[in-house]
């Protein structure tokens, strides 16, 4: 079985492997005060341009989102994200089983506008029973988008400008960060994503590490006692050196752009193949994700030799399946999917 459901079936990266074998029997300091995770924020420090940010790591994302979302937020303020958001719809209520709403925004294409933020925003506050009602406490968003799609800088920039006018965090989920990065329609660098939010992460665990998030906090404010969040949240790691190893392995050379440009290149492939055979697509992705509209009956012809995700129905007889690349994916394998959707040809219509 060929596997293309998700962008973490495969371990590590061989250097992240090779480097953890090295120094194994190195005798540090825990709980991410060591020299490897101290190299590591340097790294990122100097990939963001920000040698103030304050650069923590954790093991998922998950623990990741918890850990930010309520270290900001007051008792009595959710967060605001799109109904579609990882936060909303696949993390089995963490934000809610801390005391904090998700306030959920439409969306189609996964993204979130400035002007549904500031809505959102003046409608709170113009009822005249708002403290009755959640108080929207901070913004989530996540680039990529859990459909694939990306944020431009221009929509950054305008969500940013609502967010910092109406005293908002805006947090941006990263865990497929490298991803965005990576897309050929991206238009946002690191340096410039750090200017655009108040905190974010660098996902590792989708993006060649074991494990592993870096978390970049830009705003002062939101820097105090975040250490204390961490242990807290159960994220405080003793043996916190195998975190910062992996991110300095990635960030040392250059080596955690070079992966994810090679997901994001396998999966254009992919998605070129069913685009010459007339499928569409249910959302416009240029990441690693691609979300064809296929017909049912072809389905099993595929799941005889891949996996792939479900996603939705589009009607009775068609179905969204997501293909998902990684840092790992082979090329090889990518050629006869290629070769197995070029069979498809004659059935699609």
């Amino acid at each position: 079985m060929i596997r293309f459901e998700s962008d973490y079936t495969e371990g590590a990266h061989e250097r992240i492997i090779q480097k953890m074998v090295q120094t194994n029997m190195e005798q540090t300091s825990g709980y991410g005060m060591d020299e490897y995770c101290e190299r590591a924020r340097q790294y990122i420090r100097h990939a963001c341009e920000n040698e103030h940010a304050e650069v923590q790591f954790l093991v998922g994302g998950t623990q990741t989102n918890t850990t930010v979302i309520s270290a900001i937020l007051r008792p009595h303020q959710g967060v605001v994200a799109a109904v579609s958001g990882h936060i909303a719809v696949h993390e089995t209520g963490a934000i809610e089983a801390t005391g904090h709403k998700v306030i959920t925004l439409p969306s189609d294409d996964g993204k979130i506008t400035a002007a549904q933020v500031q809505q959102t925003y003046d409608d709170h506050w113009n009822d005249v029973t708002h403290e009755h009602i959640v108080q929207p406490g901070m913004v989530y968003i996540s680039q990529p988008t859990e459909n694939g799609t990306i944020y431009s800088r221009a929509e950054l920039e305008a969500l940013y400008e609502v967010c910092r006018d109406s005293g908002l965090p805006l947090f941006i989920d990263g865990a497929r960060l490298g991803y965005a990065l990576a897309s050929p329609d991206n238009d946002v660098s690191l340096p410039q994503l750090a200017k655009l939010c108040d905190v974010f992460y660098i996902g590792g665990t989708k993006v060649g590490a074991f494990m592993g998030e870096a978390v970049v906090i830009v705003k002062d404010a939101l820097k105090k006692d975040f250490r204390y969040f961490i242990k807290q949240r159960g994220g405080m790691l003793a043996k916190g050196r195998i975190l910062g190893i992996q991110f300095e392995t990635l960030f040392e050379d250059g080596l955690y752009l070079e992966v994810s440009q090679h997901a994001v290149q396998q999966a254009l492939r992919i998605r070129d193949a069913f685009v010459s055979r007339g499928f569409t697509f249910r959302y416009d992705s240029s990441t690693n994700q691609q979300f064809p509209i296929v017909p049912d009956r072809l389905l099993e012809q595929l799941r005889v030799k891949y996996s792939f995700s479900f996603w939705e129905k589009v009607d009775e007889t068609h179905s969204v399946i997501r293909f998902c690349t990684s840092w790992a994916t082979n090329p090889a394998q990518v050629d006869e999917l290629v070769r197995d959707i070029e069979a498809l040809e004659q059935q699609v219509k």
